[in-house]
């Protein structure tokens, strides 16, 4: 279906299929028609490379876009309007003719820990040696290889419910999930341990929703806009900075923390080894209307310090 605006005063958001993406975009739409009651919004669901292949780790499959490039597709082929992506998953180089139109308010962005019932009284510092955790993530696998270098990792994919009977079926001793999907999923009981930003930053975007829109389509960015939160927004643009000019994707090990004091904003970022024995971290702090700026310059600091090389054997090792 081809949605036009002007004519119809329908719009038409796209989403992924899974359950996770799915409330996401229920929330928008619902807060978009509570502004909006002359619009009508529909929502057209896609599968992307990254929900279709499931039996290959994410950093192998080597590409940036695995869970956007359909919807992508959709919004070039005027097939939906704007999309609704976690920012996490949403590339720092847009397609031409597309831009992020908006940044809602970020819920808590920390990694957790969910654990097995048998391991309800430990944490990650206290799980026995040789516990295995599962994650997909090479950012988090390295950053916990090297504060926890007892435990053994194994990759684990699928939704959230997957990753989580796998666990419950005693696959793993624990699993490393997203505190804000867990909380948007109504799980957030199964957050067993926070993980503080001194063991694991976390990714880029994570805990915000981005969304995606035609350059140019002024009456949807208008619509869009009324959901951005501009700490949200200048946060995201710092941290979606940094890992542009590390030139990753969501798939190295790059991590992140971002806070906002006054007009002043700092950014914390990492780069580390697989094995977890290297760990680059540092922070710049710098007035929050040039949000980007800080980013380069944390990235250019980390450069200095080696992080190129670093990522550069891991493109090598992975691909």
């Amino acid at each position: 279906m081809t949605a036009t605006i002007e004519n119809e005063r329908t719009i038409v958001i796209g989403t992924r299929k899974s359950q996770l993406a799915l409330v996401q975009t229920y929330w928008v739409k619902k807060e978009l028609e509570s502004r909006f009651s002359d619009v009508e919004f529909e929502v057209e669901k896609m599968s992307t490379q990254g929900d279709k292949i499931l039996d290959v780790a994410l950093a192998k499959i080597g590409d940036k876009g695995l869970f956007t490039k359909e919807l992508e597709l959709g919004m070039i082929n005027n097939e939906v309007d704007f999309a609704v992506h976690s920012l996490k998953d949403l590339p720092t180089n847009l397609p031409d003719g597309l831009m992020l139109g908006c940044v809602t308010q970020r819920v808590n962005p920390a990694d957790a820990l969910v654990v097995n019932e048998k391991h309800k009284d430990k944490q990650l510092d206290t799980l026995p040696e040789g516990s295995v955790i599962g994650t997909s993530s090479l950012r988090r696998l390295a950053q916990l290889r090297h504060h926890f270098p007892h435990l053994t990792f194994k990759d684990v994919r699928g939704n959230v419910n997957t990753r989580l009977a796998k666990l419950d079926a005693g696959e793993y001793d624990g699993i490393i999930l997203a505190v804000a999907g867990l909380e948007r999923l109504d799980m957030g009981d199964r957050v067993h341990q926070v993980i503080p930003p001194e063991i694991s930053l976390h990714a880029v975007g994570q805990g915000a929703l981005g969304i995606e829109c035609r350059v140019g389509d002024e009456s949807v960015l208008q619509i869009i806009k009324t959901l951005e939160d501009a700490d949200s927004r200048d946060c995201t643009m710092a941290e979606r900075s940094f890992l542009r000019v590390l030139e990753g994707g969501c798939q190295v090990p790059i991590g992140v923390n971002s806070k906002i004091e006054g007009d002043k904003l700092t950014l914390t970022g990492m780069v580390a080894s697989l094995d977890g024995k290297q760990l680059l971290k540092d922070s710049v702090t710098g007035d929050r209307t040039n949000p980007e700026e800080i980013g380069s310059q944390l990235a250019e600091k980390l450069k200095q310090q080696g992080a190129g090389e670093i990522l550069a054997t891991i493109i090598a090792e992975v691909r």
